[in-house]
């Protein structure tokens, strides 16, 4: 890509054009679509709530009442519930069925199946109850391989290839069995598509239940469980009611959002990624529950800075104007903006002002989260500079020094902390003294993040004047071909889940709403990099996500 000259304009100096690396970002692709919010639907949602009103009580007696003496039909239930997004409703009620399930559970009768023995682990794994991978031994042969006779068992191995990436570091248990699910799910596929099982088996292995947005997820099981559910009438009309009631209440909150975007205007003004939707879009992968309206506001604005500011630094700014930027940043004066350049101006003036108007939401008492965001946001300049540092200097570092400032300018710190603004009483003072300590859930995360990033983008990065990406640093320092450097980065980026989960086991280092946030973080990071980097180049996985989430309603 050649360098493009481009006008620069500063308070106290003439007009001069400066040779800039500019960046092809393609243009929104969805106008002016979600602007306006259609008032009639207000009516049919305060109807919609009275409907899930009741439809969540028949629901709640049927699980936690009539199922509560069976542990093998309680945990069924309990793992749809999940699956089709319900959960936020029985949050209290899930707790104590699992508790009571952890302590009373027997997995040692002849009669009890692999799909059983594989969702009672994954479950109570997914609750951070530690559950022995011994459990699968029955279903081992004398070399400790799963039996082949297992294969017939349809479900059952679908079943396990969900727990097995629950596994922890050293469970060979677990790594066997993802091996093994693994091929016979695709043998499946491949020769057997009019399986019953054939569309779950292909929505599992595309994403596995770890990896999934909790609502992209639940959108695609509704329809896989309205063919299974015929004796389930309540559960599943509650899921589609309450899918399209949330769905109606976000599309509202990103009509505000877009209109607060559109009035800034920065898409004319600035060669920037233009993506308020698919911010938003991430935002609901962080949390998409009604309480979390104002975090949902607040993270939403924080991206959108987050990203103009990448954009600067990445692909518009020369050096000299970004030591200038970081050094204002650094002080968060509006004094120092006579300094930068007028297009500099227009992004500082915008961020003192958001966040002035973040302490203006909260109450008094939670105004110091905005003061972490901040130091956050300081953070993320300092690491965007030195990475401007190194191009400057046209140096590519080992591995290691990249990832000591690439973990921080994925912008996890900032995006974290910015989530939790929002999130109530949970979010208290020592848990942002937590997350500013580096704890493990947040570097593993930031590795997801980094690596993922890297494998998709750097293409595209290294076509205009660009530092080196991870994958550039660790070819140089062991020179290998570019596959083998992915490859590796592939396996430390399973080995970061492994991390993920260990965080999760009780006891947590944090509230585990709050470990929620990072791992939804690290679940974004894998549908939008999984194949491509699908926030700059909003591809067809980013377009049915907003579509699915966004856009259709369920059929009721």
């Amino acid at each position: 890509m050649s360098t493009q000259a481009s006008p620069l304009v500063h308070q106290n100096a003439q007009p001069k054009n400066i040779a800039r690396p500019i960046a092809s970002f393609h243009p929104c692709i969805w106008g002016d679509r979600f602007l306006n919010y259609n008032l009639i639907d207000l009516t049919t949602r305060e109807l919609t709530k009275q409907q899930v009103k009741e439809l969540r009580e028949v629901v709640r007696k049927e699980i936690f009442v009539d199922a509560a003496n069976d542990v093998w039909d309680q945990i069924k239930l309990i793992d749809e519930v999940q699956r089709l997004g319900l959960s936020y409703h029985f949050e209290k009620e899930i707790e104590e069925a699992l508790q009571n399930i952890y302590t009373t559970y027997d997995c040692h009768g002849d009669d009890i199946e692999l799909h059983d023995v594989a969702l009672l682990f994954r479950v109570l794994r997914q609750h951070g109850f530690y559950i022995s991978c011994d459990i699968f031994q029955k279903f081992k042969d004398e070399n400790r391989n799963f039996k082949e006779c297992s294969v017939d068992d349809v479900r059952g191995v679908l079943s396990l290839y969900e727990a097995s990436h629950f596994g922890l570091h050293g469970e060979d248990t677990m790594d066997k069995a993802l091996v093994f699910a693994t091929t016979h799910l695709e043998s499946i596929l491949a020769t057997n598509i009019s399986n019953p099982l054939a569309d779950q088996i292909s929505l599992a292995l595309k994403t596995p239940l770890l990896k999934s947005l909790e609502r992209l997820h639940a959108r695609h099981y509704i329809s896989i469980f309205q063919d299974e559910a015929s004796d389930k009438k309540a559960l599943l009309e509650l899921a589609k009611l309450d899918f399209n009631l949330l769905q109606s209440m976000h599309k509202q909150e990103l009509g505000e959002i877009s209109r607060w975007w559109k009035e800034l205007d920065f898409a004319s003004k600035l060669p920037i990624r233009d993506r308020i939707v698919e911010s938003y879009f991430w935002v609901m992968g962080m949390y998409f529950e009604p309480q979390y309206f104002l975090g949902r506001r607040v993270f939403t604005k924080v991206i959108a800075l987050s990203s103009i500011m990448d954009d600067i630094y990445d692909s518009f700014g020369i050096f000299e104007e970004l030591e200038l930027l970081t050094e204002a940043i650094e002080s968060w004066d509006v004094k120092c903006m006579a300094k930068l350049p007028q297009y500099m101006q227009l992004f500082y003036q915008t961020m003192l002002n958001v966040f002035e108007e973040f302490e203006t939401e909260l109450k008094e008492e939670q105004r110091y989260r905005v003061h972490y965001v901040k130091e956050a946001m300081k953070n993320l300049s300092r690491a965007y500079f030195d990475e401007a540092k190194w191009l400057q200097q046209e140096y590519t570092p080992t591995i290691e020094e990249y990832l000591s400032v690439a973990l921080h300018s994925t912008g996890l710190g900032l995006l974290v902390s910015a989530s939790l603004v929002g999130m109530g009483d949970i979010a208290s003072n020592d848990v942002f003294k937590w997350l500013f300590n580096d704890p493990k859930i947040v570097r593993a995360a930031a590795l997801i993040c980094r690596l993922m990033d890297d494998i998709a983008g750097h293409k595209f990065e290294q076509e205009r004047k660009h530092v080196a990406s991870g994958v550039e640093c660790y070819m140089e320092q062991y020179g290998v071909t570019e596959q083998e450097a992915c490859d590796v980065f592939k396996k430390q980026i399973e080995n970061a889940w492994k991390d993920i989960n260990q965080e999760f086991l009780r006891p947590t280092s944090a509230p585990t709403a709050i470990l929620m946030r990072v791992l939804n973080f690290a679940r974004v990071m894998d549908l939008l990099y999984k194949e491509d980097d699908g926030y700059t180049h909003v591809g067809q996985v980013t377009r049915d996500g907003v579509a699915a989430l966004l856009i259709n309603p369920v059929p009721l």
